[in-house]
């Protein structure tokens, strides 16, 4: 029989090959498997069987992560904690899909954290904010971020060909390879031609930066977004530490004030399972109706 780190392997090129997961969530993935690995090599270090993961090992590692400390000396946090065990159900998932006796997956329970503040722009927070770019491109960043509520990995994936300027449509591939479409407004799409325009390259990636490479121009990656989100936010001087997705949970707030049923606000989220959607029908009433009167009365 095959160890349980073996499978973990296994797993691991299954998620590839077989799942497509996106590399973000292998990513994500190995991180939390390897920790759990770390745990049975520390705790259990004869022990290979699969079967050892019964409902004793789940307790004690769930009090393994409740009391780790990461480099900085800090706990991990109850999300955190949730997406170790999300991913250890995951893989027992896939252990019992190959026929093998493995504890319940209902006893691999997910500790429920406290409902997060969603944080939300208003209009004249908005407004501020667009007037604060120095640049075609960061202004056209900023106008597209606003008017589709997109994932900044979704953003840096674009491409120049994924622009449809005839029928004002962008083609968007999500991070689990799936393409939907999105539409701009009237001001996106302006910022954008005037940023192409002045682009004089051969680089298909829509946004790109030019500083620190000799050849020429290439694609921004998410860290560069959202450094160029966090600066103009700090030149606004707004009172919120608002992110890009701080513009994706704007989006959303907006699309359902308007009255936007939860299935059309998913589809243009790009959400994959509906009830990450639903955290937003969480908002109040009349929480709804202020976003309504204060932001895109236009």
């Amino acid at each position: 029989m095959s160890s349980i780190f073996n499978l973990l392997d296994l797993y691991f090129e299954y998620l590839r090959s077989e799942k497509k997961a996106s590399a973000m969530t292998i990513q994500n993935y190995t991180h939390y498997l390897h920790r759990f690995s770390n745990f049975l090599k520390k705790h259990f270090p004869t022990l290979v069987d699969p079967k050892i993961i019964n409902s004793d090992v789940i307790l004690q590692y769930k009090k393994y992560l409740t009391d780790f400390k990461d480099q900085k000396g800090k706990n991990l946090d109850t999300i955190t904690q949730g997406y170790h065990l999300i991913a250890l159900r995951s893989f027992c998932r896939y252990l019992a899909q190959r026929g093998l006796d493995i504890i319940n997956l209902e006893l691999i329970g997910v500790p429920h954290a406290k409902a997060r503040q969603l944080k939300f722009l208003n209009e004249e927070q908005i407004g501020v904010l667009l007037r604060m770019p120095e640049s075609r491109r960061d202004k056209s960043i900023m106008e597209l971020l606003i008017s589709t509520g997109l994932r900044v990995s979704d953003l840096v994936r674009l491409n120049k060909a994924d622009l449809d300027f005839a029928r004002k449509e962008i083609n968007i591939q999500s991070k689990s390879s799936e393409r939907r479409i999105a539409f701009l407004t009237e001001e996106a799409w302006y910022w954008l031609r005037k940023y192409l325009a002045e682009r004089n390259d051969q680089e298909e990636a829509l946004f790109t930066r030019t500083a620190g490479r000799k050849n020429g121009p290439y694609r921004l990656t998410a860290r560069s977004i959202q450094r160029i989100v966090e600066k103009y936010v700090k030149k606004a001087g707004l009172p919120i530490r608002a992110t890009p997705h701080t513009f994706r949970h704007t989006f959303a707030l907006c699309l359902l004030s308007s009255g936007k049923d939860i299935k059309t606000v998913r589809q243009m989220l790009g959400h994959k399972n509906i009830s990450t959607t639903q955290i937003y029908t969480h908002v109040t009433n009349p929480q709804l109706k202020e976003i309504n009167q204060r932001f895109h009365r236009k």
